[in-house]
């Protein structure tokens, strides 16, 4: 920052002020020291040093600011930039209210209206500048004062600074440091819902229609459509006993084993859940199915959330005999890794920052990327604490370990499953050998040509260039390109075959060691002795080691951890062994006011829509505020008391007047303007379907979900053009996408879809289907142009609309029966009789049409060539790949293999599946 010629102004932190003003005794006089010292100082810190002072070679506009004779001699034009008791007649202070110079210059580091009048008040006391010794009285006196004007002191471990480690907080900036309420006004969720309703001058809307109730309830609850019986008998029982049909409604989904689906897919967001490691290798994680449905269980049981977090965090530490806790342990592995073209250490250290960073969003809601390099800049969480915790998961490394199956374990399909891995790794190594014995032929006969004797190729590999033949000898430069790729063909195939074995992405504790995601292991012997040594790095930089650190945990949160010695109460053993589980289990010790807030605001938010505290992700200063906080307490005090129990959360929630309310509000005008995010829950917002439950409850309706629970992963159909089409890993293309060969297989719920980091499910993802690389404690349910053109005109919406159409041809036989099918089990009523008059005009309309237009037939190829450019020479080549699911593939049926009239049928399925009553929930 520059000031003008007339006059040269401060915008910076002062530096080491001189002692230049005299010791002031009077009462006031020590005000105005204080003053400067709490306040005009770290202001002038931060706004004005960085031009005026921290580099003294480079004062800008001369105007040097650290220290008092030099703030009020001025700049280069000569003129005092401060008129002790004259603020109106200080250039400083003219400058930083912007009127007529503007310092600093820019808009976004402008004082606000209290900074300048700390500054104007500061020149009124006539611009006391205490020496150094008085200015550290004075904060040393003040960092014993708990609470004052300017915030709250909040204990930690200490920051690299100390104006850092003594920085006050807005108590409501930090809301979720403090401990958790424990007594309350209200004994129920409406008790502090309808108090802020009240507080508001608002009304609530009145309670929905029952037919709205139960859809609403069964697709939060389970992600499925209620069947029209369960509609009818819900509706019957309401009408006998509203309250009490609720209650059996509510029990009856908590109850159901899709409900464990449903929620799982929640979590399952948080932890970044996907079958692939991602980056350019994308290797498949074959056992990440095993995780996914712990999950499933988990949520099903009604597992305690505190048993939950240790087994994911430390399972193996936990119950190391337990091959559930193992592959509960999958958590850790869940963010995109790999080795591949990334120094060893640095690849160490992005799998224990991802791991850090995950555990503070999924269980602390609390983001921990930020205090990487260097103290948070909001939160109290300091930068050492963010290396204690890296420190406790420093000595776990990544690893597939052994893991029985479970006898809950669905391994139905390993056979067939397995069948099709062996063809294909018979043929891409089959084809690989006849390369490889083509290469070692040539290889022998320049030996016999040297007088050498015979090496294959991994032993020669070292040789000196002359006393081997060339790489790839005897081979074109096709058959160096299909070498590569049959090699890795190979590869691929041989670890798809873990799929079908016990074991699981998990970690073990162990010592550094050279390691590639292709293939982890944890190795047969281990230095018994080995300590993790981890240090602070500066600026998150491996090459700048600072302090080092012992294991701990987020001294901020006041929680100390059990067992750990007076002198550090924060600290983990530093055993091997048990780091995880120690801070696993500080993580859910009662006492710690983050981990219940964080899960029951989770719980809250698919509920509503939205969260008590609107970034689920994020309960930081930059984060949301709680808009009940007093209610988020009452909940959290509720999970704990309740044993962890999250059914019982979910009761209270769904029983509550808030949860039955209607979307429509007499005074919805009027509330756009006075609480357009409907934080006072005077009304129910409706959502859009995700993804996934457009897609289940399309099967549902149509009569084809197979509702069987867990097992490897299937593969719907998806886009042909996208399943064919190439995705380059390293030194290859991966292999094609082939849907699952019987519609059975195929139909079952989205969960269970093979989830590819490189290769999104095209329908998913304009339907909004989160990017697993990130965390997502929020889906985007934004509406966009591609959506539309995706529900009307996708393959996956004309093949069940067809399916919904064939339904309704077995079900009934004339066209308005039909109509009166389709609204019951896609809408959950009857048509009016304007709308089924249509729908029939409309049908025999689109039947004429159908019947002089036919479709094109889709074929379904069994193999395709590829092409390639050879990394070496740059000449391109190509290569088969084959597809054996096509060879014996049932197609779900499509336009061209139904007749016209099942078109026609069709059609209006498909503007029923497309309308919003469908796709949104009421």
């Amino acid at each position: 920052m520059r000031l003008p010629i007339q006059i040269s102004l401060l915008i910076s932190m002062a530096c080491s002020p001189l002692a230049f003003a005299d010791t002031h005794a009077s009462t006031s006089d020590a005000a105005a020291d204080k003053h400067f010292t709490l306040k005009v100082l770290p202001l002038l810190k931060e706004k004005c040093l960085g031009c005026h002072g921290t580099d003294p070679d480079d004062i800008k506009g001369d105007y040097d600011m650290r220290d008092r004779e030099s703030v009020m001699r001025g700049g280069e034009s000569g003129d005092a930039a401060i008129v002790p008791g004259e603020p109106d007649d200080s250039p400083l202070y003219q400058a930083v209210i912007w009127d007529g110079l503007e310092m600093p210059p820019k808009i976004n580091d402008r004082l606000d209206e209290t900074q300048t009048e700390i500054i104007r008040q500061w020149i009124v006391a006539g611009s006391p500048w205490p020496n150094e010794d008085t200015q550290t009285a004075i904060m040393l006196d003040e960092r014993q004062v708990v609470v004052n004007d300017e915030g709250t002191l909040i204990t930690t471990s200490g920051g690299l600074a100390d104006q850092w480690t003594y920085r006050r907080y807005a108590p409501s900036d930090v809301w979720a440091f403090l401990p958790v309420r424990k007594s309350f006004d209200h004994d129920s969720v409406d008790g502090f819902v309808d108090e802020r309703i009240r507080d508001a001058g608002a009304t609530p809307a009145g309670q929905a229609e029952p037919r709205q109730l139960i859809r609403r309830a069964t697709l939060d609850l389970t992600g499925l459509l209620p069947s029209p019986s369960e509609l009818d008998e819900f509706l019957a029982a309401w009408n006998i006993d509203a309250d009490h049909a609720w209650s059996e409604l509510v029990d009856r989904l908590l109850a159901s084993p899709h409900y464990g689906e449903r929620w799982a897919q929640h979590w399952l967001d948080v932890v970044r859940y996907a079958d692939t490691g991602g980056f350019s290798n994308d290797y498949e994680r074959s056992n990440a199915w095993r995780f996914r449905d712990y999950v499933v269980r988990a949520f099903n049981d009604d597992k305690p959330y505190n048993e939950f977090v240790i087994e994911q965090i430390a399972g193996d530490e936990y119950r190391p005999d337990d091959p559930e806790a193992i592959v509960a342990t999958g958590f850790l592995r869940m963010g995109p890794w790999d080795t591949a073209m990334v120094p060893q250490d640095e690849a160490r250290q992005i799998f224990r920052d991802d791991v850090v960073h995950s555990i503070g969003n999924a269980f602390l809601s609390m983001p921990m990327r930020c205090c990487k390099c260097h103290d948070h800049k909001f939160d109290p969480i300091p930068t050492r604490d963010y290396y204690r915790m890296y420190a406790a998961v420093s000595a776990s490394q990544p690893a597939e370990m052994p893991a029985e199956f479970l006898d809950v374990e669905n391994k139905n399909g390993f056979e067939d499953g397995l069948s099709l891995v062996e063809q294909l790794y018979a043929f891409a190594d089959g084809e690989r050998q006849t390369i490889y014995d083509k290469q070692e032929t040539a290889a022998k006969h320049w030996y016999e040509e040297h007088n050498l004797p015979y090496k294959d190729d991994k032993a020669r590999k070292d040789d000196p260039e002359d006393q081997k033949p060339p790489r790839h000898v005897g081979l074109d430069e096709t058959e160096k390109g299909q070498l590569k790729v049959r090699e890795q063909d190979t590869w691929i195939w041989k670890r798809r075959h873990e799929r079908y074995k016990p074991m699981a992405q998990s970690v073990y504790n162990g010592p550094d060691a050279w390691q590639d995601a292709k293939k982890l292991r944890m190795p047969e012997k281990m230095k018994a002795d080995w300590r993790p040594e981890t240090f602070i790095h500066t600026g998150g930089s491996l090459a700048a080691k600072g302090e080092a650190v012992t294991p701990g945990v987020l001294s901020g949160c006041g929680v100390p951890v059990e067992g750990a010695p007076s002198d550090d109460p924060y600290a983990l053993t530093t055993d091997v062994n048990h780091r995880r589980l120690g801070l696993a289990k500080w993580i859910v010790d009662e006492r710690n006011p983050l981990t219940a807030r964080s899960f029951v605001n989770r719980l809250w938010q698919h509920h509503f829509g939205r969260g008590l505290v609107a970034t689920p992700n994020s309960f930081g200063v930059k984060g949301g505020k709680p808009t009940h906080p007093e209610l988020l307490d009452w909940l959290a005090t509720q999970f704990v008391h309740g044993g962890w129990k999250s059914k019982p959360i979910h009761r209270m929630i769904m029983m509550s007047d808030a949860y039955k309310r209607s979307t429509w509000h007499p005074n919805r005008d009027e509330l756009a303007t006075s609480d357009p995010e409907n934080e006072w829950l005077t009304h129910f917002v409706p959502r859009r379907l995700t993804a996934e439950e457009l897609r289940d409850c399309m099967l549902t309706a149509t009569g084809e979900l197979n509702r069987e629970f867990g097992g490897v992963p299937i593969m719907p159909e998806i886009n042909l053009e996208v399943a064919l089409q190439p995705r380059m890993i390293q030194f290859s293309i991966a292999p094609a996408y082939q849907p699952s060969p019987k519609p059975e297989q195929r139909n079952r719920r989205t969960i269970y879809a093979y989830r590819v980091r490189g290769q999104a499910d095209p329908f998913m993802e304009v339907m909004n289907l989160p990017n697993p690389n990130d965390s997502c404690d929020f889906r985007d349910d934004a509406a966009v142009s591609p959506q539309a053109f995706t529900m009307m005109n996708s393959d996956l919406m004309s093949d069940r609309a067809i399916a919904m159409a064939k339904r309704l041809e077995s079900e009934a036989q004339d066209t308005a029966s039909q109509i009166e099918l389709v609204f019951e089990r896609v809408l959950g009523r009857k048509p009016s009789d304007e709308q089924r008059d249509r729908l029939v005009t409309y049908i025999n309309d689109m039947a004429a049409y159908h019947a002089v237009h036919e479709p094109e037939p889709i074929t379904y190829p069994t193999k395709i060539i590829r092409s390639l450019v050879e990394e070496f020479s740059g000449q391109s080549f190509e290569f088969e790949e084959r597809l054996p699911n096509f060879e014996n593939y049932t197609p779900d049926d499509k336009p061209s293999t139904v007749p016209a009239t099942t078109r026609a049928i069709a059609d209006a399925c498909l503007l029923l599946f497309n309308s919003n009553e469908f796709v949104y929930v009421y």
